[in-house]
């Protein structure tokens, strides 16, 4: 609302009338029209604030040359009225400007732009709070429904949903508010804003507490067309009464020593000119009223008493009053004038946006007892604060809610008439664990039971409140799941309860909770005997490590053929001696040499060497042991890519959303198959793709997990995974009831029940064929690599020294190729 000071120039039919006097007068007359409804005590009041905003001005500013000049004019609370007030003074005294109506609807030959910077304190308040949705309410008038778009947009810009917007007809009875009223006690969310004129307002909030709408679990945020003027209605109506808990938001007026002053002359003068009526303080419309109409006089005095040509229309049949109003060719100047005005006023800074006071700062207050209690601060720049000019933590858990309750409203409540939430369940002919829909014959009606329902009923006790629910079987779902979640979207049903995946293109028309499941899709395929059993011995080394192993033992017998080059126990003859030398490094593998060396050099090469066959060799029978004593089985497929390559049959589950999977990596829709249970997955598994089977299972790793737990042999699941959400409960878009539940989720999951429900559904087997599927893994070269690096390294090390020792002691650089090979001439030939 707010003190709506309409400026009516020549933009009225065109007609701004601006009229000048001869400017050889000392103070030129400017005619200012005010239209206020003075049969009311608001009017009453504005007309002795405006009246003394111009007595104040030329009483502070001597030597004026213009001098405004008020006509009064009474609206009778009345939209023709008001129009024939303004059209009256237009033609008859050629206002210049014309200050009101009161209100914007009496204003209808003006766009009204709404006090629109009162919303983002109200968004803020639902941001605060954490409100997911909000139901605005207000009047079916210029006045209600001008400030709508803006009050929307800020609520989105907070992610607060409008899921209905309430509309009260100007001068609706009471059975209509009831009608509506009782509407918005079916729904959901128990937030609304109140936007209203103060009479409407007052009769409105009556009626809702009459039908228990006032008590705990409700919101009420009003708007500042009733809370400016709170105190002074409810001397009048009692509206207090039925406004307990209620928040609201005003325009902020600081108590200057400006502002007691003027109130105390206010009350004087209120008093001498309405003797009858028993005197009140200023309300924040009287504040306003008083800066707009010095705002318009110091414009008027700005411009001067510039002379305009009054001009009249020169056709037209004159037939109405509207007919013969004229137009001045300076109106625009004062207009802009007007507009550019800015000072301190009593309200605070003055400026006008659309012709309308704006306010930038705002008190929340909440209605407790016969008053508005301020409870903090509202600004754009700092947002909620407990003071104006410092960014202080906000308070507003102090607030006493209807009901007379210190606890925070959710902001939503299960709709009264004890409604129960719709829960649709898919009908599945297999994996009956996760939902099972059956019937009982004892007490003919449907029983729903699993794993899933069980964690739903779990989850639903968690909550901090009472959730009455009832379970709808959906024969269909069989077919595809999307068409169960689809209801939801339909609003057929309020969630989904079930083994229901979380998927990004679901997302887009109904909301899931967070998981209660792990995630992924992977595969079972059959295990099969490895065909190359009869190599196994040769497993236990890679190929790399069998080669370098090969090559470090020729280098050794190289490395003591040279050292002992004159041991005559390795014989004479070269293939004697070739023959004998690997011998002895070979036989180290179990240490059965017999020849003995002779050289220190040698020596230390061989311990080293022979520590590092050791290592080798039980490394070598430990992976042997265990490649002969387990059972040796290998998936018949490694990944989805040798399936596709190959044209194998996949096959999938019944209403999965892995078949679209499937489809968009390539496999054609002739090699995919379905099945409704594990029994199926089985036989076709052990029938193969050739058969008329297939050659793979493509499902969520929860069946594929209870699937291996009931045919625990022939089969393994793959460790490749395709990347899901697991399964989540399925809600309405922008359902309140996510957050909680999704919370309540978190702490079943987490906790000791979960396990028992677990326990309940799933037998804990351990299969040996998924445990033996993956053999362990061949030795490599590189666990190795250290310790053939210090063998060769010693090793050469030992036959370089050997080598320089014995060129000095010899007169040769040291032992031919012949002597290597052929031995020692002397079989007494001493060894270095």
């Amino acid at each position: 609302m707010g003190w709506a000071i309409h400026l009516l120039f020549a933009c009225f039919f065109g007609a701004l009338q601006k009229a000048m006097v001869s400017a050889h007068d000392a103070a030129v007359p400017v005619n200012v029209g005010v239209i206020l409804d003075i049969s009311s005590s608001a009017g009453k009041k504005s007309w002795t604030s405006i009246s003394m905003a111009v007595d104040d001005f030329y009483a502070t500013h001597g030597n004026c040359t213009t001098r405004v000049v008020l006509h009064l004019r009474n609206s009778k609370n009345d939209v023709v009225g008001a129009a024939a007030a303004a059209v009256d003074l237009l033609k008859n005294f050629q206002v210049q400007a014309i200050i009101g109506p009161e209100t914007s609807t009496e204003a209808s030959f003006v766009i009204n732009l709404g006090n629109q910077s009162q919303v983002g304190a109200i968004a803020a308040i639902v941001r605060y709070f954490g409100w997911r949705e909000v139901v605005p309410v207000y009047e079916d008038s210029e006045y209600g429904v001008g400030v709508i778009p803006f009050l929307v947009d800020a609520l989105q810009a907070v992610d607060s949903g409008v899921p209905y917007r309430s509309v009260i007809p100007s001068a609706a009875a009471d059975e209509e508010m009831d009608k509506e009223l009782y509407k918005l006690m079916t729904m959901q969310t128990r937030v609304f804003i109140v936007h209203m004129l103060p009479a409407l307002g007052a009769r409105f909030f009556q009626r809702a507490k009459n039908l228990g709408m006032m008590s705990g679990g409700y919101v009420w945020i009003t708007t500042d067309g009733i809370t400016d003027v709170l105190e002074e209605l409810d001397h009048i109506l009692r509206i207090t009464e039925a406004m307990q808990g209620v928040i609201a938001v005003r325009p902020l007026v600081e108590r200057s020593e400006d502002v007691v002053n003027f109130t105390a002359r206010f009350r004087s003068r209120f008093r001498q000119e309405n003797p009858t009526i028993k005197a009140a303080d200023p309300s924040v419309f009287q504040l306003w009223a008083y800066d707009t109409t010095w705002a318009t006089t110091m414009a008027v005095e700005n411009l001067g008493p510039k002379r305009s040509s009054f001009r009249r229309p020169q056709s037209g049949d004159h037939s109405t009053d509207l007919d013969v109003i004229g137009s001045s060719e300076s109106g625009p100047a004062l207009l802009k004038a007007i507009l550019n005005t800015r000072f301190k006023g009593l309200a605070g800074d003055f400026r006008l946006l659309g012709g309308q006071l704006q306010s930038s700062a705002y008190e929340i207050v909440n209605v407790i007892g016969n008053s508005a209690r301020v409870i903090e601060f509202w600004t754009p720049k700092l947002g909620i604060s407990k003071q104006l000019d410092t960014a202080v933590g906000a308070g507003l858990n102090s607030i006493i809610w209807p009901g007379i309750s210190a606890a925070v409203p959710k902001g939503w409540e299960i709709p009264t008439g004890g409604k129960k939430l719709r829960i649709g369940v898919p009908v599945k002919k297999g994996f009956n664990q996760f939902v099972n829909v059956g019937w009982e014959p004892s007490t003919n009606r449907t029983v729903v039971t699993g794993y899933c329902i069980d964690i739903f009923k779990a989850v639903m006790e968690a909550l901090p409140y009472a959730v009455t629910y009832e379970f709808f079987p959906f024969r269909p779902s069989a077919n595809s799941y999307d068409h169960l979640i689809y209801q939801v979207y339909l609003k057929n049903f309020d969630a989904v309860v079930g083994d229901t995946t979380i998927t990004a293109e679901r997302t887009l028309y109904v909301d899931f909770t967070m998981p209660y499941t792990e995630s992924g899709v992977s595969m079972v395929v059959p295990v099969k005997e490895d065909p190359r059993k009869m190599w196994v011995f040769l497993k236990p080394l890679t190929p790399n490590l069998w080669l370098v192993s090969l090559a470090f033992f020729v280098f050794m017998g190289f490395t003591v053929l040279v050292i002992e080059h004159s041991n005559a126990e390795f014989g004479r003859q070269p293939s004697e001696r070739l023959g004998k030398v690997f011998y002895f490094v070979f036989s180290v593998l179990v240490f059965s040499q017999t020849e003995s060396l002779r050289s220190n050099f040698s020596r230390i090469a061989m311990v080293v060497w022979m520590f590092v066959v050791l290592i080798l060799t039980s490394s070598y029978t430990a992976s042997l042991t265990s490649r002969l004593t387990v059972q040796q089985l290998q998936p018949t497929a490694a990944d989805l890519k040798q399936l596709l390559s190959t044209g194998a049959y996949i096959g999938y589950q019944d209403g999965s959303f892995a078949a679209e999977i499937l489809k968009r990596m390539g496999f054609k829709s002739s090699k995919l198959r379905h099945f409704s249970t594990s029994d199926q997955y089985a036989e076709a598994l052990l029938q193969g793709g050739a058969k008329g089977g297939v050659d793979a299972i493509f499902d969520e790793i929860p069946y594929l997990k209870l699937f291996l737990s009931e045919h625990c042999n022939g089969f393994t699941m793959l460790s490749w995974t395709y990347k899901t959400d697991g399964f989540g409960f399925v809600f309405q878009k922008g359902s309140p009831l996510v957050p909680d539940v999704s919370r309540a989720v978190l702490n079943v999951t987490e906790g000791d029940k979960m396990v028992a429900i677990q326990n309940k559904w799933f037998r804990d087997t351990i299969c040996p064929s998924q445990n033996n599927a993956v053999t362990s893994a061949s030795l490599n070269l590189y666990q190795f690599s250290g310790l053939f690096l210090i063998t060769g390294v010693v090793s050469t090390l030992a036959a370089l020294i050997f080598l320089f020792l014995h060129s000095r002691k010899s007169t040769i650089r040291g032992p031919s190729i012949r002597n290597i090979l052929h031995g020692p001439q002397n079989p007494n030939q001493a060894h270095p």
